[in-house]
């Protein structure tokens, strides 16, 4: 697994006060991972229309 690429606490505070569920680890991981692809993802359409910049736009 590479660097975590979320604010853990702020997502364990999100889902406790939106579910009152608890997080664990592993989705912790796999939404960072998630997170990780999505922007390799936008990186890719930048630079295939080649910009420097990754935008919103990107994201679709």
């Amino acid at each position: 697994m590479s660097e975590m690429l979320i604010v853990s606490s702020k997502i364990k505070k999100y889902v406790q006060t939106k579910a009152q569920f608890n997080t664990s680890k592993e989705f912790l991981d796999a939404l960072s991972k998630s997170v990780e692809g999505i922007c390799n993802e936008a990186i890719d359409k930048a630079r295939a229309e080649k910009r420097k910049t990754v935008k919103a736009r990107d994201l679709s």
